[in-house]
């Protein structure tokens, strides 16, 4: 009698463990993101000043650090946008984001970098096949599937 109680005392534990494990992980990670956001924050302000910087004090006409500047603006944009997104979502990051992300990187470096015609094109190919998967995210449902049986007898014991 005593091995079995002795047995259960064990289980219980180890259920408690396996409970607090991920939430302890979430905390974590959660925290990181706060930070994350609070850098990326200050890079955003630290770019708008850049950005100011260019077009009231510089006499410079060249577009191409404009414009690559203003989209590094929205690359962080993005990003803090994406980390909000994950909060509101109930700790979840859309995949819609990371293609935004991925379609105005690339865009930012063909300005940046269109010296070579073969990596344009690639670069320009990598934005086709960014913006049909996002074609393809569109198509399908929001929601996810429902838990199967399988993971709902295995959540039980």
């Amino acid at each position: 009698m005593i091995a079995r109680r002795h047995g259960t005392v064990n289980k219980v534990e180890w259920k408690i463990s396996l409970k607090l494990f991920p939430t302890v992980l979430q905390w974590f990670l959660n925290s990181c993101l706060i930070m994350l956001a609070f850098i990326l924050s200050f890079l955003l302000l630290k770019e708008i000043l850049e950005f100011f910087k260019i077009l009231l004090i510089g006499n410079s006409n060249d577009y191409t650090l404009i414009l690559a500047n203003i989209l590094l603006f929205f690359l962080y944009f993005e990003f803090i946008t994406m980390i909000v997104k994950y909060f509101k979502d109930d700790y979840h990051f859309p995949l819609r984001y990371f293609l935004y992300i991925g379609i105005t990187a690339m865009v930012r470096l063909i300005i940046v970098d269109h010296e070579h015609p073969l990596d344009t094109l690639i670069f320009t190919l990598v934005i086709l096949i960014l913006i049909i998967c996002y074609f393809i995210i569109n198509i399908t449902p929001l929601e996810r599937p429902k838990r199967s049986q399988l993971f709902s007898k295995n959540e039980e014991n």
